[in-house]
């Protein structure tokens, strides 16, 4: 099985997704609480991101939330978009949140605690 690695931009991190899935199943499996995943079918846009390198397939999105100049840009929905090579992306909007939010390090955990 083909996987491509898919970095997320605003922390560093990566994920393997395989072009058989979308990026939000992918983006699932970091194991962050909270992710927002919506509809799954492209009309509410929670896991909307722009895609800043790498190629993709991506299916019908509700104009409610990818206009024209957006989908222009590449900005799609996660859950609608699954790639054809490795990618990088930034979050958008309500997933950022929760996917973005700085992991807490163990040091800092065990110092908060002395």
């Amino acid at each position: 099985m083909i996987y491509y690695t898919v970095v997320i931009e605003e922390t560093g991190e990566s994920f393997r997704c395989s072009p058989l899935e979308s990026l939000l199943v992918g983006m699932e499996r970091l194991g962050k609480k909270g992710i927002p995943v919506g509809c799954r079918g492209g009309g509410c846009g929670v896991c909307k991101v722009e895609i800043t390198e790498g190629t993709f397939q991506k299916r019908v999105m509700s104009r409610d939330y990818v206009s024209v100049e957006d989908e222009a840009a590449d900005r799609v929905l996660a859950c609608r978009v699954k790639p054809t090579s490795d990618i990088r992306l930034k979050v958008l909007g309500k997933m950022g949140k929760n996917v973005c939010r700085p992991q807490q390090s163990l040091a800092g955990t065990v110092a908060g605690a002395l």
